[in-house]
């Protein structure tokens, strides 16, 4: 049945607020943001990797109410190998792609959720699955989203349905928060994810 798509927008029109869903930016910003941290951290074993999302106060808030990074393919003393976010897109894609992905060298996979069959054939693929949480996955993506939107703008954020304000230093400078005649934004610091798993699975296909 379709869903009813305009509910949050007559809202909005209702209460004559500004209403703007950034719920795809904000994906992909902790796609990349946890893909970098795993890069830098050369993270070995799948218990290390769980440990590096629980250092994150998302994960940690999570974890008190038994939603926090979880493993649910594979044992925390297994290497980790090659590590591949997965957090953005939409849906979870074809099951296939676990063994496309073993076959590029991804040896675990990190996700927001993971329905039964995409559990058997990641099982099957002999891949290491993490599922970190939607909300607190979400709840990052989102506060590394308004770290750059909010910079010294003093708007309040009032934390709502699930969602939990965490500040950090912003991970780019837009170009209207730069001083006259100072340099370009740092648009390159964050950049969209390097990859996807449709884009692994097309170049395993050719390989």
């Amino acid at each position: 049945m379709p869903n009813n798509f305009n509910r949050e927008v007559d809202m909005a029109r209702l209460f004559d607020i500004a209403y703007l869903c950034v719920h795809t930016p904000s994906d992909n910003a902790v796609t990349t943001f946890l893909q970098q941290k795993f890069d830098e951290a050369k993270v070995e074993y799948v218990e290390e990797l769980v440990k590096l999302l629980k250092s994150f106060e998302e994960y940690q808030h999570a974890s008190r109410y038994y939603a926090g990074p979880k493993i649910v393919v594979g044992k925390g003393d297994n290497r980790a190998g090659r590590i591949f976010v997965d957090m953005t897109g939409g849906t979870s894609g074809n099951p296939e792609i676990y063994k496309r992905l073993v076959d590029v060298g991804v040896g675990t996979v990190v996700c927001m959720h993971l329905d039964d069959r995409h559990f058997e054939e990641a099982g099957k693929a002999n891949l290491n699955v993490v599922v970190a949480g939607h909300i607190a996955s979400d709840t990052l993506g989102m506060n590394l989203v308004l770290d750059v939107m909010l910079a010294n703008k003093g708007i309040e954020v009032v934390d709502f349905s699930g969602f939990r304000r965490v500040e950090r230093k912003p991970l780019l400078t837009l170009e209207r928060d730069l001083p006259a005649g100072r340099g370009k934004p740092s648009v390159k610091a964050f950049p969209p994810p390097r990859r996807d798993a449709a884009r692994v699975a097309r170049a395993a296909t050719r390989a």
